[in-house]
């Protein structure tokens, strides 16, 4: 009798009726012969085997080079449970919609079946999934991004306990691309696209949004979150998870080179993405890093942004719609001050300004965690590691400090809820529109943010030690626009402050936000920094904080009666401080 992963995988190839179906082991000669099959069809190219060993550039098509969550899809029975921030549709109107699209979407292909595991292979909190897709370039990234193979097959056995995901790459019409995520069945299918984000179906669409329904019902938690470890001087490491919405420094900060490792502290890389968290029996929150790879924007990074993955790229990678060099090498803005000469763009062809970016500006690299030299002792530890403080963090030019700590869990989640960036003008083509992305979570919650909201505070309650919630914005500006903060590896000394606060040992001024440094608390000896500078990067203005409580209403709106009555409480509570400190 089949178990039930066989008799899924039946009823997909009857589905989508592949030429053949090659059942993937994760082994080093499997990868190879996948990444064969992808120099074979013209679709990637491989790289300087001198410089970049075993690395290989693909280019995806050039309609198919993001995420697109307007045709990303929650579908439940029950409209309400998918919230006013999802596109929702019932599951059998989806269906019905895409079964077509996957009818005989395979055929003269061959379906590839990726049976992999999400978290450390013997942790009690992996999880198990399956994707079917008939992209090799697929295959080989979730290679990379997960532990595929005999790992997973045997920890799911004849169990029917596994996330199932069927992804074709269709005909590439943008028109018939669809991203459904059928949470109540844990299932996912994907049409139409090739791009890690819509295709690599372990990523975003398990580990966020399957997971975040599944976190809710068994009392964990699924965010979009990386994982540091702080190292002090005395040797303790002091862990940390943190979220920001895009372009606002997240994969630097779980790799930063600390600035201030001569005085023993140094940062450790546990995760740098996503982060599924456990209370523990001590009652603290337990983190493992769900993935095995990192998939990161490769534009503007470069070894004074982030020196770690820089070293970690250059063997066993795939990048993904970046140049290349005429000696075979990758490269993309930033990399270097000056583009090098006879470069090739990402579509192919001959690059010169007057065409656009040499690199798409959200080409990938797609590599193994494990040669990061950042990456912690911890990273696979099957019990996670205990989390110690939140931190979450936007891009605002004038109203938020660079750092301040939440009064208690209520507060804190009051600040990740409102969490705001401003966007730029390389992502959007309009310079500074507030976007709200709680929690950094809004296009990957995968049910109604108002119960999310509820869930974070119910979470709150349930420990003895929550961890402490802090907000920070690396980015604010002085009225000239020049950036007051120099960020990067400088940014460990407000984590440095963090860890004080937690030992007791740093001071923080009591404002109607939260608790903020004295400048005297942040260590900023070697920074060349004015004390006015100081003071603009702490500043706490009421008359603008009480315009943005007016954003944050409008906001909460959209989430009618069923928003928390606690979040209610805390913006009624800041603007009766705002008031009084006003006045007085």
């Amino acid at each position: 009798m089949p178990t039930p992963l066989e008799a899924w995988v039946d009823e997909v190839a009857s589905l989508t009726r592949p030429e053949k179906i090659d059942w993937c082991d994760g082994s080093a000669a499997e990868h190879e012969r996948l990444i064969g099959e992808m120099l074979q069809d013209g679709s990637s190219f491989r790289l300087n085997e001198r410089t970049y060993p075993r690395c290989y550039l693909h280019r995806s098509d050039t309609r198919d080079v993001a995420r697109t969550e307007q045709v990303t899809f929650i579908c439940t029975r029950n409209r309400r449970d998918a919230g006013p921030t999802n596109n929702w549709m019932a599951p059998e109107e989806a269906k019905d919609k895409v079964r077509p699209l996957l009818d005989g979407a395979m055929k003269g292909r061959k379906m590839y079946v990726v049976p992999y595991v999400m978290g450390p292979a013997e942790s009690p909190y992996a999880r198990v999934g399956v994707e079917v897709t008939d992209s090799a370039y697929v295959a080989a990234s979730m290679g990379i991004m997960t532990r595929v193979g005999r790992v997973a097959l045997d920890r799911l056995g004849r169990s029917d306990e596994f996330v199932p995901g069927l992804h074709s790459i269709g005909d590439l019409d943008p028109e018939r691309r669809f991203i459904l995520h059928f949470p109540e069945e844990k299932l996912i299918w994907s049409v139409g696209s090739g791009y890690g984000g819509n295709a690599l179906l372990g990523k975003k669409c398990f580990a966020l949004r399957i997971a975040s329904w599944m976190a809710r019902q068994q009392g964990w938690m699924a965010e979009h979150m990386l994982i540091l470890g702080l190292e002090g001087p005395d040797g303790r490491v002091t862990y940390m998870a943190a979220a920001f919405p895009s372009a606002c420094g997240k994969t630097n900060l779980a790799m930063m080179v600390s600035a201030l490792e001569e005085e023993g502290y140094r940062v450790w890389t546990v995760g740098d993405d996503i982060a599924w968290l456990h209370p523990g029996p001590d009652g603290y929150l337990y983190a493992v890093n769900p993935e095995a790879g990192f998939f990161g924007v490769a534009p503007g990074t470069n070894t004074r942004t982030n020196t770690n993955v820089m070293e970690a790229l250059h063997q066993n990678t795939i990048f993904t719609n970046v140049a290349l060099t005429a000696n075979g090498e990758p490269w993309w803005e930033g990399l270097t001050e000056v583009p090098p000469e006879n470069l090739t763009d990402w579509k192919g062809k001959p690059w010169s300004p007057a065409n656009g970016p040499a690199a798409h500006p959200n080409s990938r690299y797609t590599v193994p965690a494990r040669q990061s030299p950042s990456i912690s002792p911890r990273w696979e530890d099957p019990a996670g590691v205990p989390i110690s403080a939140f931190i979450f963090g936007g891009r605002r030019a004038r109203l938020e400090p660079l750092v301040y700590e939440a009064t208690g869990w209520q507060h804190g989640v009051y600040a990740a809820a409102t969490l705001a960036s401003e966007t730029t003008a390389a992502a959007t083509g309009d310079v500074g529109v507030l976007r709200r992305d709680p929690m950094a979570m809004l296009p990957f919650c995968g049910y109604n943010m108002a119960d999310y909201f509820g869930y974070w505070l119910e979470m709150g309650r349930r420990l003895t030690h929550p961890p402490r919630i802090f907000h920070v914005n690396w980015f604010r500006r002085d009225d000239s626009g020049r950036f007051l903060w120099p960020g990067f590896g400088e940014n460990v000394r407000v984590l440095k402050w963090m860890l004080d606060r937690m030992d007791g040992s740093a001071e923080a001024r009591e404002t109607p936000i939260g608790l903020v440094p004295s400048a005297s608390s942040l260590t900023l000896d070697g920074l060349k920094m004015s004390r006015e500078s100081v003071e603009g990067l702490l500043r706490v203005d009421p008359s603008d904080w009480a315009a943005e409580l007016d954003l944050v209403k409008a906001f909460f709106e959209k989430f009618g009666a069923e928003l928390p009555r606690e979040l209610h409480e805390e913006t009624d509570r800041i603007a009766k401080q705002l008031h009084s400190s006003s006045v007085a």
